[in-house]
């Protein structure tokens, strides 16, 4: 289906059901193809994305690199009594 943009500004809302319906909507703009409407992806589903994490999860079970305690790595900068040096 093509359209101009002057006669799609009042459609937009049915223009855009029809694209995620799959139907082609083409603007147009002086007779000439400007704009073509098309759907996003649908969104994965929470299964997919659950699985998808224990996978990683699995993967980088063994992997974790165990750093110096953030907690503690400033303490260099102050004396015992606890203010700055």
């Amino acid at each position: 289906m093509q359209i101009s943009v002057t006669e799609a500004k009042g459609q937009l809302t049915e223009l855009v059901r029809r694209a995620e319906a799959g139907d082609e909507v083409i603007l147009t703009r002086h007779g000439q193809a400007a704009v073509r409407l098309v759907p996003l992806k649908a969104p994965v589903s929470r299964a997919a994305r659950r699985t998808l994490l224990e996978t990683v999860r699995a993967a980088t079970a063994g992997k974790g690199i165990v750093g110096p305690n953030a907690a503690r790595s400033q303490d260099f900068l102050y004396a015992d009594e606890g203010l700055p040096r």
